[in-house]
């Protein structure tokens, strides 16, 4: 019930004209961060012009050295290539993951499309084992939508 009651407030932070979208994406993160007691750092990431690589747009959260993301590493980086949600249960099991602070046990990455072409995500950090649900993912891809629409 918690994600349906903040489609709404979404919707309402995204609609503030006033404001410029890195504000709104901003307020965005603050509300998920605020709201969801396992999100501790949001962020949203899009792609860097034409380079192969992703810039941090805005986040709320610990401090991140990962202002750049090359394509193909850590999570974000297979999500900008592979075009697909990705959970990670547990990042010390990843490979390929990209620590930015040893207190996150978990992570969740929503590619965000406009016109078909995938131009950036959002990027949640938890630092709770294994959080994330199928709810959290539909839930990230409605914000994704409806911020598609203010880009």
């Amino acid at each position: 019930m918690l994600f349906e009651n903040l489609k709404p407030q979404v919707i309402n932070i995204l609609k503030k004209e006033d404001k410029s979208v890195t504000d709104r994406l901003n307020m965005i993160c603050q509300l998920l961060k605020d709201s969801i007691d396992y999100y501790d750092w949001v962020g949203f990431y899009f792609k860097n012009g034409d380079k192969e690589e992703l810039k941090l747009s805005t986040y709320v959260g610990e401090k991140t050295d990962h202002e750049i993301i090359p394509f193909g590493k850590g999570i974000c980086g297979q999500v900008a290539v592979s075009n697909e949600n990705f959970i990670v249960p547990d990042v010390q099991a990843q490979d390929n993951y990209i620590a930015c602070s040893f207190t996150v046990k978990s992570e969740i990455v929503i590619p965000l499309f406009k016109n078909k072409e995938n131009i950036g995500q959002i990027d949640i950090d938890s630092e709770t084992p294994d959080p994330f649900t199928e709810k959290d993912e539909r839930f990230l891809e409605f914000v994704n939508q409806e911020v598609a629409k203010i880009l």
